[in-house]
């Protein structure tokens, strides 16, 4: 039975927004405060025309969707060290946009210890509820909320499986680190999937100092129809290296990289082995491409900067 949408309120930065919340999570109420906002200025403005509003309208729906396009670019472009200190600026610009940013821009992973369970957790906002978070372990949430939301019984025994699954493969593909795994009822009478890892490194291979990975994987999963679910991946990986010695000097590299992948699977299996093999191809594939392109590029230019001894030494035979 769905519940009727609930005001609350939420402090992100020091800044209050006013939430409306219905099932799993919470929504803004930008539409309403722009509609109230438009109806008073209408109000204001008694001599307008009708066609002048609709125009000024129009004219205002492309600017807001020219500032979030702009908004969206430079988050791309923004090192996931300085990405919270960028949301929390655009947020304080673009007030109306405050949904669309807070849920499309992805932020390096936080961790909390869950005190029952006393196994750490990785937040996002797919496991938040107001200022809230819930543990995968404990299936509480951290500060307490009497009216939290929490998933089915049936999504919460794949959701137990699925952490226990993930952890080995977190163990075998990153010999350590912290996962989580988050799966809720979707409208459609599917489900989806949030499968998060986070792993942290200190001077732990050759010059690196510190290091961090942070992967997000989201999965849609379709209703079941004739043995078979469509399944549709999207996958962001946070990637931040830096390095420090007497040879090399000081350098960081840093970015993210977003990718997306469908498909149509029998269900044979089952869902969990079918995401599972998605998340791993996506994961070979996130891997190569920083690998070839992004730290080959980076090689290159620095090799054309300042190339290495063993090219400076080199001489040409004589003719």
């Amino acid at each position: 039975m769905e519940r009727t949408p609930e005001q609350c309120q939420m402090n992100y930065h020091g800044v209050d927004y006013i939430f409306y919340r219905r099932g799993r999570g919470t929504e803004l109420g930008r539409k309403q405060r722009n509609r109230k906002r438009a109806e008073e200025e209408r109000r204001n403005e008694g001599s307008s025309t009708t066609e002048e509003v609709v125009g000024e309208e129009g004219q205002g729906e492309e600017q807001s969707a020219g500032r979030m396009e702009a908004a969206m670019d430079l988050m791309r472009r923004m090192p996931p060290g300085s990405a919270e200190t960028a949301l929390n600026a655009l947020l304080s610009l673009l007030p109306d946009h405050s949904l669309d940013l807070l849920s499309q821009v992805d932020l390096p992973l936080q961790v909390r210890m869950d005190k029952e369970s006393l196994k750490e957790y990785i937040l996002c906002e797919y496991n938040r509820d107001a200022d809230s978070y819930r543990s995968p372990w404990s299936n509480k949430y951290e500060p307490p909320l009497e009216d939290g939301t929490l998933p089915c019984q049936e999504m919460r025994n794949l959701e137990i499986e699925a952490n226990e699954v993930f952890s080995v493969y977190r163990d075998q593909y990153y010999e350590g680190g912290i996962s989580s795994v988050y799966i809720w009822e979707d409208e459609d009478n599917g489900f989806i999937a949030c499968f998060l890892i986070k792993k942290d490194g200190q001077g732990k291979r050759g010059y690196m100092q510190i290091g961090s990975w942070d992967a997000i994987h989201v999965i849609q999963v379709g209703p079941e129809e004739e043995g078979a679910a469509h399944y549709c991946l999207n996958s962001t990986v946070m990637l931040s290296l830096t390095t420090d010695n007497k040879q090399s000097g000081t350098f960081n590299l840093s970015g993210s990289i977003r990718r997306q992948m469908s498909m149509t699977l029998a269900v044979a299996d089952g869902h969990l082995v079918n995401m599972g093999k998605m998340i791993e191809e996506m994961e070979g594939k996130l891997r190569n491409s920083l690998d070839q392109v992004y730290f080959g590029k980076t090689r290159e230019m620095v090799c054309t900067l300042r190339p290495p001894p063993e090219v400076l030494n080199m001489r040409l035979p004589d003719s």
